[in-house]
């Protein structure tokens, strides 16, 4: 498994495009894409880019985890 480069959620930028995804988990870029499909996923489509707002993520990703109330 690939591990991230950042450390907080701080050190992320305002929107997460897929490699940014692909860091964050420490997955590959195609499996990032593979979650970014997901029922979910909070994905906002521009043009054909994908991108992620970083609060969204971090909810998403607290949820995942069992902490989101």
């Amino acid at each position: 498994m690939k591990q991230s480069v950042y450390k907080t959620y701080d050190d992320l930028p305002l929107f997460l495009n897929v490699n940014l995804v692909a860091q964050v988990l420490g997955v590959s870029i195609s499996t990032a894409y593979e979650v970014m499909h997901e029922p979910g996923f909070p994905v906002l489509r521009v043009g054909n880019r994908m991108v992620v707002p970083k609060e969204k993520f971090i909810q998403w990703a607290e949820e995942q985890a069992g902490g989101a109330k």
